[in-house]
């Protein structure tokens, strides 16, 4: 046998090996792909995706697009050639597994906590449209987390409403807190809640911790909706991101004529109780999934303008939002004349 068959015979089983080694090592990435895109203003198996209950609803014939993105979930990492797909995948990106999720984070968690924000981001979005149109939405304090470590745990819920703490009515998250440290230590806490439109009394004994009272909750703030508003969307798709998008199809749904002029508008952002549209993570992704489904405008929260810029958009309009208002008025001005001139993404 001469050398170079006999190198040749010895390579194969090292290619073999790092071929199986690239297929089955998992790799410290993740990958970001376009992902669904859902009409909120059709129906889904003849139930619309926004009911309300309450006010007068219209129809309009155009189209208001949700996107998505699929995310490598959490614990699952991509092999050799699942990384360099994405890689070369202008529509794809790659990012780094810790930029991404916690080192303990697990699929349960993320699409818990995916669930919650999509709920609270549907809630907020019904306020900020309701107000638009002159309804008085008052605020509520709420239960955001419950530390499964801290008294609460088991006592009080993720979505309680908060009453009232000791006798005295609360109306900003920091005052539950200043109320529980100014209570004596060890006595229970009287915490008058609101769960599943039931009010019930709660006593917690606070802990102390580091010289403080405390119960185990993080306070959030929710909204008392004079309508009931309810958006029936596939629960696999979790996040805040669609907020902008939900609290225009409300606005939509509750308004005479058709905001969208019959055309196709897709967007994303997360919605405050301000009307605030903040940033969101695949923004190309959701470019190029709504590229495909033939948008005309794409709302782009402010801060993911430079991001947006670098995805191929093809026809479609990259629209600059920073609020929901902007927002509003783009989407009418393009639904009333598509050439109308509207705030867009633009480089430096």
């Amino acid at each position: 046998m001469s050398q170079r068959t006999l190198a040749g015979v010895l390579a194969v089983p090292l290619v073999l090996a790092l071929w199986l080694a690239a297929l089955l090592v998992p790799l410290p990435y993740v990958t970001y792909s376009p992902g669904l895109t859902v009409d909120v203003l059709a129906a889904d198996d003849g139930e619309p995706r926004i009911e309300v209950e309450g006010a007068k609803t219209h129809t309009d014939d155009g189209t208001l697009l949700l996107t998505t993105v699929y995310v490598t979930r959490p614990e699952r990492r991509v092999n050799f050639f699942g990384v360099m797909e994405a890689w070369f995948d202008r529509d794809r990106a790659v990012y780094p597994y810790e930029a991404v999720y916690a080192p303990d984070e697990t699929r349960e968690s993320a699409e818990a906590e995916a669930a919650y924000e999509m709920a609270s981001s549907q809630d907020t979005a019904a306020a900020v449209a309701l107000r638009s149109l002159g309804y008085d939405v008052p605020e509520v304090v709420t239960v955001a987390d419950v530390a499964q470590d801290m008294p609460a745990a088991g006592r009080l819920q993720q979505g309680d409403v908060i009453v009232s703490v000791d006798g005295t009515q609360v109306d900003d998250p920091t005052t539950v807190g200043e109320l529980v440290d100014a209570a004596t230590p060890g006595e229970p806490v009287t915490f008058v809640v609101e769960r599943d439109d039931v009010e019930k009394k709660v006593a917690v004994v606070p802990a102390t911790v580091d010289g403080k009272n405390r119960v185990g909750v993080t306070m959030g703030q929710d909204f008392d909706l004079p309508v009931d508003v309810t958006l029936n969307v596939n629960p696999a798709i979790g996040g805040p991101s669609a907020g902008l998008v939900f609290a225009l199809g409300i606005t939509d749904t509750l308004t005479d004529g058709s905001l969208t002029g019959g055309g196709t508008v897709a967007g994303t952002g997360t919605i405050a109780g301000d009307g605030a549209v903040g940033p969101i993570g695949g923004i190309a992704q959701k470019i190029a999934a709504s590229r495909e489904q033939g948008a005309g405008i794409f709302l782009v929260p402010a801060a993911n303008c430079a991001e947006a810029l670098g995805a191929p958009a093809g026809d479609m309009r990259l629209v600059r939002v920073e609020s929901f208002d902007d927002a509003l008025a783009s989407v009418r001005s393009w639904g009333e004349n598509h050439d109308a001139t509207l705030p867009t993404c633009e480089r430096n």
